[in-house]
């Protein structure tokens, strides 16, 4: 709906030349115009050392201006006042490419950043002044992080635009034609089901795998060992303990790197099952609270009585690309293994295998166990009770497995320090379980 107060006709009065109602959006239009001007020059002439781009924010604040009043006259006057002066302004960005040199010319950008500051300022005389707000920010962001997005994007390997592709194609072109059913023994098969899984884990994990991308090693050990475990903890803990061995100096660094990366599954996990299940994600969130405790005492110790600087630049972890097609099969075959495992169970009135089950698939990926633990739940076919521990037995061996890790692929001291948190983490754990 029109901001009151702004003008909606040519009723309204002009006995000042301009009418009253039009000057606010005049006033917005031109600021919003004047701020994505102003980022769109500083990162031109950032890049092109001082030399000023086509559009600043002169001709960004213009046509801003130029937006609004061709709405306004479009609403109140002529229809097509505004069609023009989109037309207008996008054939002199054309004709200024062509005719200035390649340095100078505006390109793509600048021609979307020009079009979409006209629209601004015709959202704001129509009123809509929040859509316009919102439009203008992510229009800064976008022009203010060019270079690096560049930057990223060329750390991609062949290889990880090849899997991500794959895994696209797979997603988008078959995902919608597979069936959305339950097969095979036990109806234990939903292949539908058991591709949103993968999507959803991989896309997690490819969100920490994309910052690793993007920071590389000048991002410190603290967000590098948070990033790692976001993407793959099991990954950063191999990498990271090899490494204490290669450069034992640096131990101290490991050891806290793995903690943290160990860690930050504990809310990975919760996260995941709070977005299929709630209720179970409340049932194991004291537990998971308390697995953490053992890293927090760890790492604030480390920081605060040994005086260790844990922001020095620690090598990221190399893994594959969560995205890859070969990963994303691997996953849902290991899915798809144990929603069987866990149907069998339930089927037969096994309800006591399913922590054995929980346990061995903890040793594997403790992602599969949790989604079918939360799936379950959802349908009806669990307690809530016998999946938050399931759940919980499931970061017990996970954790006892990035211990032995650890233990048997660290230097000395990392054995001691992360190969003891983590044991002590998997203690904690086997109590909770308990009390749950």
């Amino acid at each position: 709906m029109p901001v009151e107060g702004l003008a909606t006709g040519p009723g309204n009065s002009h006995d000042q030349g301009v009418p009253t109602p039009l000057l606010g959006p005049i006033f917005a239009s031109a600021g919003l115009g004047a701020l994505i001007g102003l980022i769109r020059q500083w990162s031109e002439q950032t890049e092109h050392g001082g030399k000023t781009d086509f559009g600043g924010v002169r001709t960004h604040t213009f046509w801003a201006i130029l937006g609004c009043l061709g709405a306004a006259a479009s609403r109140d006057f002529a229809p097509m006042a505004l069609p023009v002066v989109v037309a207008v302004v996008a054939t002199h960005l054309m004709v200024a490419h062509n005719r200035l040199t390649a340095a100078s010319s505006p390109g793509s950008t600048s021609f979307a950043a020009s079009l979409l500051t006209l629209f601004i300022g015709a959202l704001v005389a129509w009123g809509y002044t929040q859509t316009a707000v919102v439009v203008a920010a992510l229009t800064m962001v976008l022009l203010g992080l060019k270079q690096p997005i560049h930057d990223w994007t060329r750390a991609f390997t062949p290889a990880d635009i090849r899997g991500t592709l794959q895994f696209v194609a797979i997603t988008g072109v078959v995902l919608p034609l597979v069936p959305d059913r339950a097969m095979g023994p036990f109806n234990a098969f939903n292949p539908y089901a058991t591709w949103l899984m993968v999507v959803l884990i991989s896309g997690l994990g490819f969100s920490g795998y994309i910052a690793m991308r993007l920071f590389g090693r000048q991002a410190g050990m603290l967000v590098t060992s948070l990033f790692g475990g976001l993407a793959s903890s099991t990954a950063s803990t191999l990498a990271f303990s090899r490494r204490s061995r290669e450069e034992p100096l640096l131990s101290r660094e490991y050891s806290l790197a793995v903690v943290i990366a160990c860690t930050v599954m504990l809310p990975r996990v919760a996260i995941i099952i709070a977005l299929l299940s709630p209720s179970l994600a409340l049932r194991i969130a004291p537990a998971f609270a308390a697995m953490m405790l053992p890293s927090v005492v760890y790492g604030a110790w480390q920081r605060w009585f040994e005086r260790c600087d844990d922001t020095g630049a620690v090598a990221s972890p190399a893994m594959a690309n969560p995205l890859g097609l070969v990963t994303a099969i691997k996953f849902a075959l290991l899915y798809a293994l144990i929603a069987f495992g866990v149907k069998m169970a339930t089927q037969l009135d096994w309800q006591a295998g399913i922590l054995p089950l929980s346990f061995v698939s903890g040793l594997t990926d403790m992602d599969a166990i949790s989604l079918s633990m939360a799936n379950n739940l959802r349908a009806g076919t669990l307690a809530v009770d016998l999946a938050a521990r399931a759940t919980i037995i499931a970061a017990v061996a996970n954790s006892l497995l990035k211990a032995a890790l650890a233990i048997a692929l660290g230097s000395p001291l990392l054995r001691r320090r992360a190969g003891g948190v983590l044991l002590v983490t998997a203690l904690v754990g086997l109590a909770a379980m308990f009390a749950v």
